[in-house]
């Protein structure tokens, strides 16, 4: 099943040039997703009932036409793919004109919210979400390394506004610490074109975290560690 939605770009959603932001495409994109779930049964309304919460893993976006301010947007989205324990969903924008803009694809677990751990994703909920088979991109998703050495670092200490239902710092406040960790000039080649993330480990509300940046090639990569250096908590890379 192909789950469509419409969506008006806003003044919140802009940036450079009146320009689509990479994080207003994600959110539009959690949004259609979340939508999706609601209708499948698996939904934030019905979290309290079936006791299981949707966590992202991993992202990947391509921004072929960058929309801009006022463009009406038709968001297409799709769950495809189960492997016990992960899943995945992909997602295509159209803009007014009929062209695609956007490619997306996403990477999902399903948590027990009563114990925290990862709860099997069953046929019986897959059928509900009625997947498809195709997907945005030809590869699957590939892996990202972590470099070992970097150029800089910013501090940050997790507040209340950070974090999300699930008592973890929101997925999408991840991207907003790698643009702030962007040395100015890199900053200001923004937008990129094309997105990764990879999730490692939660990031909690009173957390000190370390954001490092380096230049992997022609990609600018930003990962987040936590205090003692020790855990990852997630790998960006922008170009």
């Amino acid at each position: 099943m192909i789950f469509k939605e419409n969506f008006k770009i806003g003044l919140k959603d802009i940036g450079k040039n009146n320009k689509l932001k990479n994080k207003a495409i994600l959110e539009c994109l959690e949004d259609i997703g979340g939508y999706h779930s609601d209708i499948a049964g698996y939904g934030v309304n019905q979290i309290e009932k079936t006791q299981l919460s949707w966590i992202i893993l991993e992202w990947k976006l391509q921004v072929k036409k960058r929309p801009t301010y006022g463009d009406k947007l038709e968001i297409h989205t799709w769950a495809r793919g189960i492997n016990k324990f992960f899943t995945f969903r992909d997602y295509k924008i159209y803009n007014k004109n009929g062209e695609l803009c956007v490619i997306a694809t996403s990477k999902w677990v399903l948590i027990n919210i009563a114990n925290g751990k990862l709860e099997r994703i069953t046929d019986e909920v897959m059928t509900k979400y009625q997947p498809e088979e195709k997907q945005v991109f030809s590869e699957e998703l590939d892996k990202v390394n972590i470099p070992t050495e970097f150029n800089s670092k910013l501090e940050y200490i997790v507040t209340r506004k950070d974090i999300d239902l699930n008592k973890h710092m929101h997925n999408l406040y991840y991207l907003d610490l790698a643009y702030e960790t962007l040395p100015e000039d890199v900053y200001e080649q923004r937008p990129f074109s094309n997105v990764r993330i990879v999730y490692k480990k939660e990031i909690k509300l009173g957390d000190k975290v370390y954001c490092y940046f380096t230049k992997t090639g022609y990609k600018n990569v930003v990962v987040i560690k936590s205090e003692d250096n020790n855990i990852v908590h997630a790998v960006m890379e922008l170009y």
